[in-house]
């Protein structure tokens, strides 16, 4: 099992949660990414913003921690999506996910969750496989 620092998104993780934080392990030629929180690209904080920017954020860094295990978006398998419960955020996330997937989506579960310790609406983790194809 390889477990891998993906900077600046390890560094935000351990100032906020105060620990050894992975955000990828590969195990057996499966990717594991846990999920994260919209970090702002400019302070790596987490911060009140519309919930479509969320999801971007959380989509771009999830593409950023496959690349660095060495897969992609083209090779993931599976994602949970965590949300709080807003009608609206079914179809808004819907929309944004669709620029990252497309027609070849994978696997998908949408929950909502009651809150979280935190100003976000939104997280998504994902099991992929190893190599890239596109």
């Amino acid at each position: 099992m390889k477990r891998i620092r993906v900077e600046p998104i390890s560094s935000y993780l351990e100032r906020r949660r105060k620990g050894p934080i992975y955000p990828v392990i590969v195990a057996r030629g499966l990717v594991y990414l846990s999920g994260l929180p919209p970090f702002d690209p400019d302070t790596g904080e987490v911060r009140p913003m519309p919930f479509e920017r969320q999801a971007e954020i959380v989509l771009d860094q999830m593409k950023r921690c496959l690349e660095a295990a060495g897969s992609s978006l083209a090779e993931v398998i599976k994602c949970n999506v965590y949300c709080t419960p807003d009608p609206a955020h079914f179809a808004a996330f819907n929309e944004v996910y669709a620029r990252y997937f497309g027609d070849e989506s994978p696997a998908r579960i949408f929950l909502h969750v009651p809150s979280w310790p935190g100003p976000f609406d939104v997280e998504v983790d994902c099991v992929a496989l190893t190599g890239h194809r596109g």
